[in-house]
């Protein structure tokens, strides 16, 4: 009988490679070089020599896990979490978190020096909060299994959609601690259970949480929640498929910056900062830096509900905020008239289009303010006239269109003066950062 040759598969130990990792990247991942390749090695830290599993090979780099830590980092310490490793968030938990702040900087270091040409960047102190229950807002999951009946309630697994069923989370604030095990218990008494998909969590000066449904909740499953969230003083709101809430008339979302002595107030589908103790430390670093004077003018892109604008206002002569959400726009207003602020015009735009012809965009001004989505503010500061500002104060949630973007505006004239890191997302590969820019 005719014998075919079969490959056999390769074992896990064969498939391993034994690597030494140089450095992290911007997202908390260890880099390497090997074969030619750069390897991004998930779980690795700087100076670690591990066994690591591939997962994604391609023409210029490859993917790998680490499957055993041979030489580990002094500054490796235990995951303080059980879920760490298949909850998808808290990517650094295994990092010591003074170290995870140098990495950071460093991963940021590389950027600027990659995509802007900016060799020495001028590091201030960074921002902290606490390291635990700093987060004040959370979108958590719901997922009901039709084949055995049960509920899984958390965050997404790591590199997946599917529902890791969490206990308990040391970043959530205090007041949500025992929302996981809470609803494990009530959702399968409830007859339309199966109907709620999300909870949103948002602390500020309520507790206030939002259940999420596909059908129609009866009464009773009303009442049952209504009861738990009194329990524990969580103000209850329902919002069906539609996107309207539908139950109450609750005290309106706020926070208070008490530094700058302003309230600011939101509708819970508004964007806010997670983390409130570094938003009140970043925002008085900016007032800080920016030195404004009291004839100055200040234009400030992607404003949000006003958390910058505003702040800003009690300095300057006048400040614009433009934003493309409307109904952040239409909050703006409000905590302007709430806080008596009369020199603070606010702008409904998408700032991804042609500004040029708007009325705001030919208006002089003294100083850019900038605090984009991840996508960055490559669009507007390719229409702006940047020598017209003396100086640009850019807010970034993502390091790389930081560094892009600092490219046009050294091309402009302009000299990075200060940067910082804000860790608003400790024990994570989020990397939040302030630059100042200075015209030559």
């Amino acid at each position: 009988m005719a014998q075919f040759f079969k490959p056999q598969k390769a074992t896990q130990t064969q498939a391993q490679r034994r690597l030494t990792i140089s450095s992290l990247d911007h997202e908390g991942v260890g880099v390497t070089r090997d074969k030619n390749k750069v390897c991004f090695v998930e779980g690795a830290l700087t100076g670690e020599t591990v066994l690591a599993k591939p997962l994604q090979s391609k023409a210029k780099f490859e993917r790998l896990v680490t499957s055993k830590v041979l030489t580990p980092s002094p500054y490796r310490e235990a995951p303080f979490c059980d879920h760490y490793g298949v909850c998808g968030g808290c990517q650094l938990q295994h990092l010591q978190l003074s170290q995870q702040l140098i990495e950071k900087q460093h991963a940021v270091s590389q950027l600027f020096a990659k995509f802007a040409k900016i060799e020495q960047l001028n590091w201030q102190e960074p921002l902290s909060s606490q390291p635990l229950h700093y987060r004040r807002s959370a979108r958590v999951a719901v997922f009901y299994d039709k084949h055995t009946r049960t509920f899984n309630i958390g965050f997404r697994r790591k590199g997946s959609k599917k529902v890791v069923d969490i206990k308990t989370c040391p970043i959530l604030d205090e007041r949500f601690s025992s929302i996981f095990t809470e609803f494990r218990a009530l959702l399968p008494t409830l007859k339309q259970g199966s109907a709620i998909t999300h909870l949103q969590l948002c602390a500020a000066n309520h507790a206030y949480l939002v259940v999420r449904h596909i059908k129609a909740l009866p009464e009773k499953d009303i009442d049952a929640l209504k009861a738990l969230c009194q329990q524990h003083d969580w103000s209850l709101m329902l919002q069906a498929e539609s996107g309207q809430y539908l139950l109450g008339e609750l005290t309106q979302p706020a926070y208070h910056l008490s530094e700058l002595d302003l309230t600011l107030e939101f509708n819970l589908d508004n964007f806010v900062q997670v983390n409130d103790v570094v938003n009140q430390k970043m925002l008085s670093q900016a007032i800080n830096w920016l030195a404004l004077e009291k004839h100055e003018k200040v234009l400030d892109l992607f404003c949000g509900i006003g958390n910058f604008s505003l702040a800003m206002a009690r300095h300057a002569q006048s400040v614009v905020g433009i934003e493309g959400v409307h109904s952040s726009v239409t909050m703006a207003e409000h905590n302007a008239e709430l806080n008596q602020i009369s020199n603070a015009q606010f702008i409904c735009q998408d700032l991804s289009l042609d500004m040029r012809s708007n009325e705001w965009f030919k208006q002089p001004f003294d100083v850019l303010v900038l605090d984009p989505s991840r996508g960055g503010a490559f669009d507007i500061l390719q229409q702006l006239k940047l020598k017209r500002f003396k100086r640009i104060l850019y807010v970034s949630c993502d390091p790389v269109t930081l560094a892009r973007d600092s490219q046009l505006i050294s091309a402009a004239g302009f000299e990075q003066q200060k940067i910082a890191l804000m860790n608003m997302f400790p024990h994570t590969g989020h990397i939040e950062t302030m630059a100042l820019y200075v015209k030559r």
